[in-house]
């Protein structure tokens, strides 16, 4: 039986500290999973839906995005996985009733664990203008107020569509094609705050910013660098693959500031060596950096490489690089060299914390490795020289031809299940011109060419009065955004915040001056809509495409899915019966003209009138006046399989979508780098960069604050109080520092500070009642758990290039709060 939702937050001032653990996974975490599940959703519930995980014929786990092989395990889901279908598939509802109990104001006073807690919403709710508690409101009445709001806006920029990393491709298609319907670009989405680094330097320098290998390379490599990244916590799935790779010969490199229980030892549980004989050790190295000095690691991993190639004489001469590759397909060889030999050791020394001799030693692995990949998270991607970083990740690779052959190339793993998919669906503020030309032909209209904002400047842009509505597929923006004061001001500018959602969150609390939720359908739930049971399509994060179908009996009746919530307001918005006063130019030709003569596809009406926007909403930004997409927009709603057809016509690789999915079949895109060596770069090879070594400098008496996961969260959805791998227990205000530090800063273990964040602008950024507890950090590093110190985040502290708040370098001093504070 499951059990009720919490009345009270969970009383963190009773924290518990214990010892960290070495081992991770084995039956504590099965055991641990089942009771999550069972509190969730009952004992039947629970197995019935588990064993839908991941399978052919079931749905994608709702949590990470680590991929599966073609021979599925009978319980193909992690710990962490089972948290997720469990927060999805509970039986505990809020319904209209919740929200006549509890005020705004109420709701606002409970923390993220609280109201994802009380379960799952089933009817759509708005929160007029000055009122003290959300109302009902009829589905149609709904998206009615969102499609006025939207048509009475002056310019269509005015507009902030936001995604997470959750939703289907089909819904992910259909979003973005209302939003450049409306005219904009305004998409930012979940990847800018997280592997935006990663694509930036992957398409700069190999064409593609997406990884290069497979779950197969994976198993066959001789060598894996795990850098910045806890698998353990964050993609558990993963460690079977990693204990697959030791089972035949790999070994692995671990690099991070914290010792992670995932990385030293995984115990299996579905294998007797996990269950009685004690494991795998997976980890043959811990490299125990700093924080932000990777970009050093791979610095001298290069130059010994180069060193030793140049030392080397007689018939071992030119070994050590792979001169045939580099000649045949890069740039840039010289120029990258001159400027690693410029560099001293000692720099590379003092940048890592790491002695010279153990960074010759991994070297030495790189060096007689015959196949080596790369695997990265967050802990490289968030900080200012994070692209930096990334593009010697890949001169290190290339230097000895590791992209493009079996067990070798990149490999950026993503968090959510579907965040690289949405990307290949569009969702992007600067989308490609061959997209959008691909999007104008087959809809009939003329997309806008002028970026849009990605998730920092879309704060930027409500923070000063330049967006008036923002609508959010999914995600809790108000929690996964940095300066957290910054963000729920700028929010509360707004005239209209919708949220597209199947848990409340804190978004919901924190709104503008009116607020609408639209409850959805899950990854759990069954689609039934055009008389028939819809699936979706879900992309891993290696590139394959599956399919996904829910299973469960949906929270209430009328509930609607992604796509239905997308495709009626796109025929609100766009209708059927009007042609544009204005019909944009391609080429000299109108958009209608450039359609003339093409075959009719179903789906879509090419002779279909459109509704444009008149000359009144022009863009400051240059765009002009457009035709909106033509589509049946209630055929599309109706079946799926018509949103794939026009998936299968705008972007590439994805034709003959539908068969290629059959019978649980996964359909792989296409990768030039890894397929046949082929870079869509500027100069059509892959390029080695010289990049200026950078780290940072920590002031004396501070800290470099990393912002991280507990095992018990994923992402801002947070399960419970505890991370039993590091040991902290009841409570999640805690800062992991180094003992020393502590005793140097004037502090001792257990006590309760406030976190002050320092940067450039002089504004004090604050987190308040923290516990101090002794760990193995780096000395002068520091780990705290977001969202709760998101706050410390500097809205304007990005990455350069890619613009990702640099969550990983916070310079933070510890204050003593006042006795009684």
């Amino acid at each position: 039986m499951a059990t009720k939702p919490p009345n009270a937050d969970i009383d963190e001032t009773q924290v518990r500290v214990t010892s960290r653990k070495k081992v991770a996974v084995g039956v504590p975490a099965v055991l641990h999973a089942l009771q999550v599940s069972n509190d969730q959703m009952g004992l039947t519930r629970t197995i019935r839906t588990l064993l839908q995980v991941n399978q052919k014929g079931g749905f994608d786990c709702p949590g990470c995005a680590w991929p599966e092989e073609d021979k599925r395990h009978i319980a193909e889901f992690c710990e962490n996985g089972a948290k997720a279908v469990a927060e999805e598939a509970t039986i505990r509802r809020v319904t209209p009733e919740f929200f006549a109990e509890h005020s705004i104001a109420e709701l606002r006073a409970h923390d993220d664990w609280w109201l994802g807690q009380q379960g799952r919403l089933t009817h759509p709710m708005i929160l007029d203008e000055g009122a003290t508690h959300y109302r009902p409101i009829a589905w149609d009445d709904a998206l009615d107020e969102v499609a006025a709001a939207l048509r009475g806006l002056d310019d269509p920029n005015e507009a902030v569509f936001y995604t997470s990393g959750r939703t289907s491709n089909e819904a992910a298609f259909l979003y973005q094609l209302l939003v450049r319907g409306l005219g904009t670009n305004n998409l930012p989405d979940c990847s800018n705050m997280c592997h935006e680094s990663s694509g930036s330097a992957l398409t700069e320098t190999l064409g593609i910013g997406k990884g290069t290998v497979t779950i197969e390379d994976m198993h066959n490599a001789d060598l894996l660098i795990v850098a910045g990244q806890n698998p353990g916590t964050n993609h558990p799935r993963m460690l079977s693959a990693l204990e697959k790779a030791k089972d035949n010969g790999a070994s692995i490199v671990a690099v991070n500031p914290l010792p992670e229980a995932g990385l030293i030892r995984y115990r299996n549980p579905q294998t007797p060596r996990g269950v009685i004989l004690g494991g795998k050790k997976l980890a043959d190295e811990f490299v125990q950096i700093r924080l932000g000095g990777d970009q050093a690691l791979f610095q001298a991993i290069g130059k010994h490489l180069l060193e030793v190639e140049h030392a080397t004489s007689g018939p071992d001469a030119g070994a050590v690089l792979d001169h045939d590759f580099i000649a045949a397909h890069t740039t840039g060889f010289a120029e990258y060299t001159a400027a690693i030999a410029a560099v001293p050791w000692r720099d590379l020394v003092a940048a890592t914390g790491v002695p010279e001799k153990t960074l010759r030693r991994v070297a030495e692995r790189v060096r007689t490795s015959k196949a080596t990949i790369v695997c990265w998270a967050m802990g490289l991607t968030q900080h200012k020289h994070s692209v930096a970083t990334l593009r010697d990740v890949v001169n290190v690779l290339l230097l000895q031809g590791n992209i493009g052959r079996p067990g070798a190339g990149v490999c950026p793993v993503r968090g959510h299940s579907n965040v690289q998919g949405d990307r290949t669906m569009g969702i992007y503020e600067k989308p490609s011109e061959s997209f959008l030309s691909a999007l104008d032909r087959e809809f009939a209209f003329t997309a806008p060419r002028a970026h849009g904002h990605d998730t920092v400047e879309a704060i930027r842009a409500m923070r000063d009065g330049e967006a008036r509505v923002f609508m959010a597929m999914g995600g809790n923006f108000i929690s996964a955004t940095p300066d957290t004061k910054v963000v729920e001001a700028a929010v509360r500018t707004v005239d209209l915040t919708v949220q597209v959602s199947t848990k409340l969150n804190r978004s919901h609390v924190v709104t503008g001056k009116r607020a609408i939720i639209l409850p959805t359908l899950g990854r759990t739930d069954r689609d039934l809509r055009g008389g028939g049971e819809q699936r979706v399509t879900v992309e891993d994060s290696m590139s394959a495409v599956h399919a996904s179908r829910g299973r469960l009996v949906p929270p209430s009746e009328d509930m609607l899915s992604e796509v239905a919530i997308v495709a009626r307001l796109c025929g609100r918005l766009f209708g059927s019966d009007t042609r544009s006063t204005f019909e944009p130019q391609i080429e000299g030709r109108s958009a209608v003209d450039v359609d003339a003569g093409q075959p009719e596809h179903d789906g879509i009406r090419s002779d279909a009138p459109a509704v444009g926007h008149t000359s009144a909403a022009r863009s400051e930004r240059g765009t002009r006046p457009r035709t909106v997409p033509h589509a049946d927009w209630a055929a599309l709603e109706a079946d799926y399989t018509l949103i794939r057809r026009h998936i299968a016509a705008v972007i590439p690789g994805f034709d003959d979508f539908e068969r290629r999915i059959q019978k649980g079949r996964t359909l792989f895109l296409p990768n030039g780098p890894r397929d046949d060596r082929s870079f869509a770069t500027s100069t059509g090879k892959a390029m080695f960069t010289a990049n200026p070594l950078e780290y940072p400098f920590i002031p004396r008496g501070r800290l470099l604050l990393q912002t991280l996961r507990s095992h018990d969260q994923y992402n801002t959805t947070i399960y419970g109080k505890d991370d039993r791998y590091r040991g902290i227990h009841g409570g999640r205000r805690v800062i992991l520092v180094n003992r020393k530090d502590i005793h140097q800063l004037g502090f001792q273990e257990d006590d309760i500070v406030d976190l002050v964040s320092e940067w450039r602008d002089g504004i004090e950024r604050r987190a308040e009642e923290f516990r101090i507890v002794a760990y193995s950090t780096p000395r002068g590093n520091a780990a705290a758990y977001y969202p709760e110190t998101n706050v410390l985040v500097p809205l304007d502290s990005t990455a350069d290039v890619s613009g990702t708040p640099t969550s990983k370098s916070v310079i933070v001093r510890l204050e003593r709060r006042p006795v009684g504070a």
